[in-house]
C-alpha cells in the first residue's frame, strides 16, 4: 500500500483525505438520519393525546422539542395553535426548514467530493503523462524505468480518484433519498396535527 501511495506522486494525499472525509460523514450520517429518532412513529398519537387531556404546557413543550426532530416541529406548530390555522402552518414551514438544514448537514460536502475526486485523479494523470514526455525527450524511449514512473502515476492516481468518487456519489444519493423520505414523513404528521386542530371535525392521529 505505501509503494501504491508513494507511486500515485503527491496528488494521492488529497485523495487520500478526501477518502476519510466520505468515511467519517457517511458513518456520522448514517448515526444521525435514524428514522425512529427523527420521526418517532408514535410521537404524533402521543401528542394528540396531550392535546385531547389538554395536557399541553411550556413542559410539555420543551420535552416535546427537545425528544426529535418530528418533536421540534409540532411542538412549533403547538406554541401557536391558538393563533389560526395559517400562522400555525408558518411556524411549523419555519422550524421545519431548520430541521431540515441540519439533516442536510455535510450530505453536500459528499457530492462535492464525488465530484473532485475523479478531477484529482485526472489531474495526477496529466502530470504523469507530462513526467512520461519529459523522460522520452530528455532520455528517449529507451529507459524503461523513467518512463513506467510516469505511466504508474497516471493509472495510480486515476484509480484512486475514482475508487473515492463512485462511494462518494453512492452515499450522497442515499442520503439525498433517506432526507427526502423523511422530510415526507414529517410533513404528513404535521398536516394530521394541523388538521386535528383546526379541522372541522378533528382527525385521528
Amino acid at each position: 500500500m505505501e509503494n501504491i501511495i508513494v507511486a500515485g506522486g503527491w496528488l494521492m494525499w488529497p485523495i487520500i483525505l478526501c477518502s476519510i472525509a466520505v468515511i467519517a460523514i457517511s458513518v456520522e450520517r448514517f448515526w444521525t438520519l435514524n428514522a425512529s429518532k427523527i420521526a418517532p412513529k408514535n410521537q404524533l398519537a402521543q401528542v394528540w393525546s396531550w392535546v385531547q387531556n389538554n395536557q399541553i404546557d411550556a413542559a410539555k413543550l420543551r420535552e416535546l422539542r427537545q425528544s426529535s426532530e418530528l418533536g421540534r416541529i409540532l411542538a412549533a406548530g403547538l406554541s401557536n395553535a391558538q393563533a389560526g390555522r395559517e400562522v400555525m402552518k408558518d411556524s411549523i414551514q419555519e422550524a421545519a426548514s431548520q430541521v431540515i438544514h441540519a439533516m442536510e448537514r455535510y450530505v453536500g460536502a459528499l457530492g462535492t467530493i464525488a465530484a473532485v475526486s475523479p478531477l484529482l485523479g485526472l489531474l495526477g494523470t496529466v502530470l504523469g503523462m507530462i513526467k512520461v514526455f519529459v523522460a522520452i525527450e530528455l532520455q528517449g524511449t529507451g529507459n524503461a524505468g523513467a518512463l513506467a514512473g510516469g505511466i504508474s502515476e497516471a493509472l495510480i492516481t486515476t484509480a484512486a480518484g475514482l475508487c473515492v468518487a463512485i462511494p462518494a456519489m453512492i452515499m450522497h444519493r442515499f442520503f439525498v433519498r433517506k432526507i427526502d423520505s423523511l422530510v415526507v414523513v414529517m410533513e404528513q404528521e404535521s398536516v394530521k396535527l394541523v388538521d386535528a386542530l383546526h379541522a372541522d371535525k378533528p382527525a385521528k392521529a
